[in-house]
């Protein structure tokens, strides 16, 4: 499943220095969310140049073409793995990944949201808000966008823009953006210190 290989594939990297946080926290049905009970969670967030909205089989199609589009760029910029993306992705497995981020979002374990142009024909990228198992932290913010949007400067604005809209919305005290506010190497050092107890 592609959502199990792209879970595995961050608990592997952050372990061996290299996508986000080691053993990223499968959280249970029955245990409490990393959000407070009472916050709103946002399904729409709209900007002049962009909007958020949770990742849902609803778009499957256009956040499949967007990754596939740009798999070396993200190898090596927002997972440092050859494990997603990759180019022999099916259609049954890209599916599955989005019905595994709708139901973690339902359920308040974490939250997906797709990027996308303001009519919401073309996804620009992706930003996700985990929990962390990090002391001092309590949040992971990870994001990227394609290479075509890299390359025309994107990738600064939506990181500028989630860091704002972060403070503002989320109530998080100090939430992590692993590989931009905190380096890559320390972020590898903090979750192998971690998982190392």
């Amino acid at each position: 499943m592609i959502a199990r290989a792209f879970w595995t594939a961050l608990a592997l990297i952050a372990l061996s220095v290299p996508l986000a946080a080691a053993q990223t926290p499968e959280t249970t049905a029955s245990a409490p969310s990393f959000v407070a009970a009472d916050f709103d969670v946002p399904t729409l967030v709209e900007t002049s140049g962009f909007k958020l909205v949770p990742l849902g089989p609803d778009l499957v199609d256009i956040d499949f073409a967007a990754y596939m589009a740009s798999i070396e760029h993200l190898q090596q910029t927002f997972t440092r793995s050859k494990g997603w993306p990759r180019a022999d992705i099916t259609a049954a497995e890209a599916m599955a990944d989005m019905q595994t981020e709708q139901g973690r979002f339902e359920r308040r374990e974490s939250f997906a949201y797709a990027v996308l142009t303001p009519d919401g024909t073309r996804e620009r990228g992706s930003v996700y808000v985990y929990p962390s198992t990090i002391e001092g932290y309590d949040a992971v913010i990870r994001l990227w966008v394609t290479k075509a949007e890299y390359d025309a400067g994107f990738d600064a604005e939506l990181y500028a823009w989630t860091q704002q809209w972060i403070a503002r919305d989320w109530g998080f005290t100090n939430p992590a953006f692993p590989g931009r506010a905190i380096t890559w190497e320390e972020w590898d050092a903090l979750t192998k210190a971690n998982a190392a107890g």
